[in-house]
């Protein structure tokens, strides 16, 4: 486990909420050199503390108006791989995450689609006709909030 101090914790909220600063601008913010930034996040990588960089696309402007949340209860545990399922439905291009969880679900996924109407073609023809699909329940997201997350 590695040891943090506030100004690792200062940098980890910095760049949780935009990655693209660079180690001279995140410097200058927690009075450090550039040297000494870069070689604080390169210790936060190698540490897996910083597992990647990601690229946040905006579902809407590419055409995505619906996002749902899907619970989804297996059928048939004792049938059917949860390795098979997670597979199956990872290969469906509309579904954005998938989530194992402990709870009345087995699976939460998130999925996007055009509309209401293109979503229930997803549902209807991709994801209920997967291995051991069963129970589903869907949320349709209204808005969302980005945070950085506690740290």
């Amino acid at each position: 486990m590695i040891v943090l101090d506030a100004i690792d914790h200062g940098l980890l909220t910095a760049l949780a909420r935009d990655a693209r600063h660079s180690a001279s601008a995140l410097g200058k913010v927690f009075g450090l050199s550039q040297p000494a930034t870069w070689r604080r996040i390169k210790r936060l990588e190698q540490a897996g503390v910083i597992g990647g960089r990601r690229l946040r696309l905006d579902a809407e402007k590419l055409g995505f108006g619906v996002t749902v949340f899907l619970g989804i209860k297996l059928a048939t545990k004792g049938r059917v791989s949860l390795e098979d399922f997670e597979r199956a439905v990872s290969a469906i291009p509309e579904v954005q995450t998938v989530e194992h969880v402990l709870g009345r679900y087995d699976y939460r996924l998130r999925v996007v689609a055009r509309d209401l109407p293109d979503f229930e073609r997803v549902l209807r023809r991709r994801i209920m006709t997967l291995p051991g699909a069963g129970e589903v329940e869907a949320n349709v997201l209204l808005s969302e909030e980005r945070l950085a997350g506690p740290l």
